[in-house]
């Protein structure tokens, strides 16, 4: 038995069987599940209807994720899953799937930050490592000080957000289908939304 997505086995709303009077067909057919997991990139190439092609990324270990208050976007690694609404089962397997919550390495956004803002981010007296202070300290002409100075004024990132970038990592939300299109592409949580699953993570972990 092949997997099909038609709705003619289902009951009628009104809770009526309804008859059988044709088989599976080809434009009902259903796939496997991607199951996409974190690790070395793998994606495959599956044909599909009308001589389309979909992305199958069977492994997938980094994505574009956006910082939507700073309209800013980098390509960061994905470390792990930490919350799917619909099943804990994909939390535990560290499966990619959209709308899932995962944890990035904050260390592209907060090197972005550094050098727009000339601010230190996360470091909570930690020096910065070697290499690093170069965003903070890089020689700038006195038109671009202007600048920087003039996007500081009155400028705070969010204590939770702030608290996050101390540990390296961000929680954020995957908005791509990785089965579909073979990307794990999403955005950085921030506010009431950042503030409820935080919430919800925290509270799966007392269990």
């Amino acid at each position: 038995m092949g997997i099909s997505r038609d709705s003619r086995h289902k009951r009628s709303a009104t809770g009526a069987k309804r008859a059988h009077y044709r088989k599976k067909r080809k434009f009902e057919l259903g796939r496997q599940a991607a199951n996409t997991k974190i690790g070395a990139k793998r994606i495959h190439a599956v044909r599909v209807r009308g001589g389309n092609v979909k992305f199958r990324a069977l492994r997938l270990e980094a994505g574009n994720f956006a910082w939507g208050s700073e309209h800013t976007t980098r390509k960061c690694r994905v470390i792990a899953v930490k919350y799917n609404s619909t099943n804990n089962e994909l939390v535990r397997t560290n499966t990619l799937v959209k709308g899932c919550i995962v944890e990035i390495d904050a260390t592209p956004f907060r090197q972005w930050f550094e050098s727009h803002y000339a601010l230190p981010l996360g470091r909570r007296g930690k020096k910065p490592h070697e290499g690093h202070e170069e965003g903070l300290n890089k020689p700038r002409s006195n038109h671009v000080q202007r600048k920087v100075a003039a996007r500081k004024e009155g400028f705070k990132v969010e204590q939770a957000l702030d608290d996050q970038f101390v540990t390296g990592r961000v929680l954020a939300r995957v908005t791509s289908r990785p089965g579909q299109s073979g990307r794990c592409d999403g955005y950085v949580l921030e506010g009431k939304e950042l503030e409820f699953y935080s919430r919800k993570i925290r509270s799966k972990g007392k269990h």
